[in-house]
């Protein structure tokens, strides 16, 4: 049997990009958590110029932080993350949104490390499947829902809400391959909050940088997955035992992650699957027990609500102020958001 593929959707014209950020507020207010807006009133190319247009401030702060940490010796993860993104486009592997660099790689042969997951009893025995918004994981959103299973995927960087929650059945004939985008995601999706009573069988995650022989992983540099790792230990939708996936290109496997000096909130991987293999990495690093408050900076905080509800309830349980990590850069995507909301009053 052929491999199942997942065509993207082609790029949104950039006539749109400019013109449609008024718009695009409305379709992500839509669809935050508490919206009765259906998917026929749904904006999905002011979504999507929105959307880029927020991922290009973040991947500028991410270069910027790139560049002022070079000359730093702690800041050996920025090294590792150059050295593969560097390598994916100098040798032909990379592949559109371009260029890879301050994201999760796009790269030749993402449909068939896909299929490598799709064929694993892990997966098939998955009924909730947690899968990053990434363009290379697209094929596996896309075998997560042909297959019958729910899709759970983040919201994007968090910023409208938390996660959504994609059913086929609730998806109308032939528009699964739009609802493995991130427009199709908040235009089919049903938007959920802390107290969601799931159990997510397996986690797809993706990676700039992994090691086979450890498990440990590197991301973009934001830490999102990290976030939303630890809200759902929060929510008791995962433990210890729930298996951790990614798939990447061969590429981007690397023999030089030191596991020592990995903090207590990076996420290892149980699997690796690529183009040409798959690996049981057997890792015995400890996975997160949830959020790490220590580490999160009052910016990250202030870009992303579903934290703050968070923060706030955990104080109110518990009568106790949790501490705040270090102040850092970021760039005021959340701002921007909420100013335009306020008039919108």
């Amino acid at each position: 049997m052929p491999p199942l593929l997942f065509l993207g959707a082609p790029p949104l014209p950039l006539c749109l990009v400019g013109r449609a950020s008024r718009r695009a507020r409305l379709a992500m207010a839509s669809a935050a958590p508490g919206s009765s807006s259906s998917s026929a009133s749904f904006d999905a190319a002011a979504f999507e110029a929105e959307r880029l247009r927020l991922d290009a401030a973040a991947r500028d702060g991410m270069a910027s932080t790139a560049a002022a940490a070079e000359a730093d010796p702690r800041a050996w993860k920025w090294v590792i993350r150059k050295r593969v993104w560097d390598a994916l486009e100098a040798e032909g592997i990379a592949r559109d949104p371009r260029p890879v660099h301050h994201r999760i790689p796009n790269f030749d042969g993402a449909p068939a490390a896909a299929d490598a997951l799709g064929r694993l009893d892990v997966f098939q025995n998955s009924q909730w499947v947690k899968v990053n918004p990434d363009s290379p994981q697209k094929q596996v959103r896309f075998l997560t829902l042909s297959g019958d299973k729910k899709l759970l995927t983040p919201q994007p960087r968090l910023r409208t809400g938390f996660f959504s929650v994609l059913d086929s059945q609730m998806i109308p004939i032939g528009c699964i391959p739009e609802a493995c985008t991130s427009v199709g995601a908040a235009k089919y999706g049903r938007p959920i909050g802390l107290d969601e009573r799931i159990k997510v069988d397996l986690i797809v995650i993706g990676s700039v940088a992994v090691d086979p022989s450890s498990g440990a992983r590197l991301g973009k540099g934001e830490g999102f997955a990290e976030l939303e790792y630890g809200m759902l230990r929060y929510m008791g939708a995962i433990d210890d035992s729930t298996m951790i996936v990614t798939t990447v290109h061969d590429k981007q496997l690397v023999d030089d992650l030191p596991v020592e000096k990995l903090l207590v909130h990076d996420v290892p991987v149980d699997i690796i699957c690529t183009p040409t293999q798959v690996i049981f990495t057997k890792t015995t690093i400890p996975k997160p027990q949830g959020i790490y408050w220590e580490k999160l900076s009052p910016e990250k905080l202030g870009q992303i609500r579903i934290l703050r509800e968070l923060k706030k309830r955990i104080e109110q349980e518990t009568g106790t102020v949790l501490p705040c990590g270090p102040s850092e850069k970021l760039p005021p995507t959340a701002q921007r958001t909420r100013r335009v909301r306020r008039r919108r009053r």
